[in-house]
């Protein structure tokens, strides 16, 4: 069997979808067309500049001052819309590759916030067990409770020391 009847992949799919989920490779991904859309730019600037050259000097017998600049003035525009084009989808292709890094930072965001709301939960609705405290009675008091730090009532009022 030939390896023209056996697909190179079983999914066509599986390499992209595995670059779309490494954010790394996503931007590596985007940079090499990114480069190739760079490339294209740089010769079609070429190409517009010889142009405008070559069709701005073609001139006709009985042509009167600038009209060979306006037959030019169609040729130009579409490379011009064609490099303003180029432009676009090379800052897009851009602009994806970050937003793909800062999509992954923010889910690694939310779920680290996840969690530490999850663990303040947790702690909210079971506080770790504190111990009593320990019931030390000062030397040279009169008793056990007695003061301003002790559960009164208000019939002892009467009988409390004052400060």
């Amino acid at each position: 069997m030939s390896t023209e009847d056996k697909p190179f992949f079983d999914d066509p799919n599986a390499a992209l979808r595995e670059i779309a989920q490494n954010p790394a490779a996503y931007a590596h991904y985007l940079a090499d067309f990114n480069r190739v859309v760079l490339d294209m730019q740089a010769k079609l600037e070429i190409l517009q500049r010889e142009t405008r050259l070559h069709c701005r000097k073609t001139r006709v017998e009985g042509d009167k001052w600038g009209q060979a600049f306006l037959r030019s003035f169609p040729v130009e525009k579409s490379l011009n819309d064609v490099l303003n084009d180029l432009k676009s989808i090379s800052s897009g292709l851009e602009k994806s590759a970050h937003r793909r890094h800062a999509h992954d930072e923010k889910v690694q965001e939310v779920r680290k916030n996840r969690k530490e709301k999850a663990q303040l939960k947790a702690r909210k609705n079971n506080p770790p067990l504190q111990a009593a405290p320990e019931n030390t009675e000062r030397q040279g008091a009169q008793g056990p409770n007695v003061g301003y730090g002790g559960p009164t009532s208000i019939y002892n009022l009467d009988r409390r020391e004052s400060a």
